[in-house]
């Protein structure tokens, strides 16, 4: 079975009716557990009562806590979020979190060192204690796949550039893609473009991006794979990403072909948009069945 490490924010996102479990490392997680890998969360969480409610929902959806620090000072982390009139969800971080101050163990280092993937982002940089563990773990992990997650004011760009330097697989959308490639001096138009002077700039061989409703593509040594998304009724779009990319690696690991990767990666991606929450229960029954 292939191990897989998500590295970073697990917090509550608050809705206006309710709270639910959340954090890119925890929906990536989920997603690949649900896939049939074994996915483990290097984070921190409050010495508190949301805290521990907060592992007793990561261990109900049998995720391996024993990564998971306990601050003792700093509260578990939740995001308030609002969806708007089109599903799209807006964000407000709460600073500072447990998780803003997540520190190097051995038994962290030791899983990184022998697992098959080490996933991360970059809003878990925004604080200097938690980026420093970060840097130290990418270090000596085998296969580095970077999720580009920028939100204002929590992120620097010379910390994403870095991030950028380390991975294997570069993973953004295209409001990202722009940031990004506008960043390092490219003025022109055209995605594929713009991907190609990204790779070749940061010497970043494996760079896909997400489009929403029109699907993704994926640049991989050299060669450009595209699928058109699938047309759904959007009830919101929160963790849609992650799942996207948790689906992605799965299939790539599982040593399906890109296209079809991709393809069930962009049936996934939709499928979560159709309901409430970051997390919903999506077997790959159904999820092949949409791809067939």
């Amino acid at each position: 079975m292939n191990k897989i490490v998500c590295f970073g924010e697990v917090l509550w996102d608050i809705f206006p009716n309710n709270k639910i479990i959340g954090g890119a490392p925890f929906n990536v997680a989920y997603r690949l557990n649900s896939l049939g890998m074994e996915a483990s969360i290097i984070s921190s969480i409050g010495n508190d009562s949301s805290g521990e409610l907060l592992i007793k929902e990561i261990e109900k959806n049998q995720i391996n806590t024993s990564l998971i620090q306990k601050h003792p000072s700093l509260k578990t982390g939740e995001v308030k979020i609002s969806i708007d009139e089109k599903g799209s969800a807006n964000y407000k971080i709460l600073s500072p979190v447990a998780w803003d101050e997540i520190s190097t163990t051995k038994l962290g280092f030791n899983k990184v060192k022998n697992s098959n993937a080490f996933v991360y982002g970059s809003l878990s940089s925004r604080s200097e204690h938690s980026k420093k563990t970060l840097f130290e773990l990418l270090k000596i992990a085998k296969f580095k796949v970077f999720d580009v997650n920028i939100r204002a004011p929590h992120y620097s760009l010379e910390t994403i550039k870095a991030l950028i330097n380390e991975a294997n697989l570069l993973k953004c959308n295209e409001e990202e893609l722009l940031f990004l490639s506008k960043s390092y001096g490219y003025k022109k138009n055209g995605l594929r473009e713009r991907i190609t002077f990204l790779s070749d700039k940061t010497e970043t061989t494996s760079i896909c991006v997400s489009r929403g409703e029109n699907g993704a593509i994926l640049y991989e040594n050299g060669g450009f794979y595209e699928h058109f998304g699938y047309k759904i009724k959007v009830k919101d779009t929160v963790g849609a990403g992650d799942s996207f990319l948790a689906t992605l690696i799965s299939y790539r690991m599982q040593n399906f072909s890109i296209e079809k990767s991709l393809e069930l990666a962009c049936a996934m991606g939709a499928l979560v948009c159709k309901y409430d929450g970051a997390n919903p229960k999506i077997t790959s029954e159904l999820l092949m069945s949409l791809t067939r």
